[in-house]
């Protein structure tokens, strides 16, 4: 048994950000019919890579999930749509914000038709303020939120982080707002509207970037790949490549010290304290730091940072990543079928729960493959789904 199983999600999410929670959802067991656009369907089936006209990029987001179409601009479709409701415990949604209530299927209705309802939306700005009804992307989310401002080297321009974190991590906190409002529901009965905003999120993950601004009066800028908070925490070229490494704590400064044959640098004024090293880090330790790095091997580096118990790590690529003894042990790239594509590898889950594991059983629905299915148990005869096909309903 999975930790969800028996919660049923009705998911009209797009692109991104939707997906990822309700994926997370699904890969736990929860019941996730997406639903789409007749003929259209997800942005995100037109996103790269493509193979055979169909795209990889959607096939991992929406496995786990039974596909429907319908078209919520129809009246038929409308009463389809609040049918399902009545049956689902969770609506997810990603829209632009007022769609719904201009769809006159807004939170209001819904839980009309379902007190219980759990109503989630995810937007670029949140469901209030002035920027409420404005459209966002995730590289939108992370200018706005301070988060490129601090990534990058300090001599390029402000550089937006590789993956889309906007979207993953604002899908993840979702699917967590789900699970809390499942549990509320649980004890008290009660449905609730959930409200999470990618620039609320990126602008809540900046670490300790902003308390530098709020209690120490700096605006912070970027660092290249040091922590601003930390120090010596950074990549660093040896012999042969680059490493990382993080030092977090005064007993791993004096190993350190020790390894690089400098034991009075633990007591330089400029390195007492880790706050000592943060403000003198550049060029004093970082320089002090890679002249032994360029020293040695990365390869030495790894056994005398393991043995020293500092962590240590290579820079590796995705393929290195991908193909890594240690991905493949904890089943971060599992083999599914796919109807178009084939026998594919995509990530795995990444939840470990050890008495209700989370898993990959099935490739995303192809456009509405179970749309007969799901109106078949909402009590469509066969030639009401023929007419709703004709009407282009479905």
């Amino acid at each position: 048994m999975k930790a969800l199983e028996g919660v049923k999600v009705l998911d009209l999410t797009q692109a991104y950000s939707g997906p990822f929670c309700t994926m997370h959802l699904a890969d736990h067991g929860a019941e996730v019919i997406k639903l789409e656009r007749p003929g259209m369907g997800d942005q995100s089936r037109t996103w790269g890579p493509i193979v055979n006209d169909y795209s990889g990029y959607y096939t991992n987001l929406n496995r786990n999930k039974k596909g429907i179409t319908l078209d919520l601009r129809s009246q038929a479709g409308k009463e389809i749509f609040l049918d399902l409701v009545e049956k689902v415990d969770v609506v997810c949604e990603n829209f632009k914000v007022g769609t719904m209530e201009r769809l006159g299927l807004g939170y209001e209705v819904l839980k009309q038709r379902n007190p219980k309802l759990i109503y989630a939306s995810i937007s670029g700005f949140g469901l209030t303020g002035p920027l409420s009804k404005l459209p966002a992307y995730d590289i939108v989310a992370q200018a706005m939120s301070g988060l490129m401002s601090v990534t990058g080297l300090p001599e390029n321009p402000p550089t937006k982080v590789g993956p889309s974190v906007g979207d993953n991590y604002t899908g993840t906190y979702l699917a967590l707002g789900v699970c809390m409002a499942l549990f509320h529901r649980e004890r008290t009965g009660e449905g609730q509207r959930l409200d999470v905003a990618m620039v609320d999120t990126l602008f809540s993950i900046l670490e300790n970037y902003v308390v530098e601004y709020t209690i120490a009066g700096n605006v912070p800028t970027r660092t290249g790949n040091a922590d601003p908070g930390i120090a010596p925490f950074d990549s660093f070229t040896t012999k042969d490549g680059m490493i990382v490494m993080g030092v977090g704590t005064n007993a791993m400064w004096a190993k350190l010290c020790d390894l690089m044959g400098r034991p009075d640098l633990v007591d330089d004024p400029r390195f007492v304290t880790n706050d000592d090293r943060c403000k003198n880090y550049f060029p004093d330790l970082k320089d002090t730091v890679e002249n032994y790095t360029r020293s040695l091997t990365s390869k030495e580096l790894e056994v005398i940072m393991h043995e020293a118990g500092i962590p240590f790590g290579y820079i590796n690529t995705v393929a290195e990543t991908a193909n890594h003894p240690q991905t493949q042990h904890r089943e971060m790239l599992v083999e599914v079928d796919d109807p178009v594509l084939g026998r594919i590898k995509i990530q795995g889950v990444p939840i470990k729960l050890h008495s209700t594991p989370g898993s990959v059983e099935h490739s995303a629905p192809t456009l509405g493959q179970h749309t007969e299915e799901i109106l078949a148990s909402l009590g469509k005869t066969k030639d009401e789904i023929e007419a709703l096909k004709e009407a282009g309903v479905i």
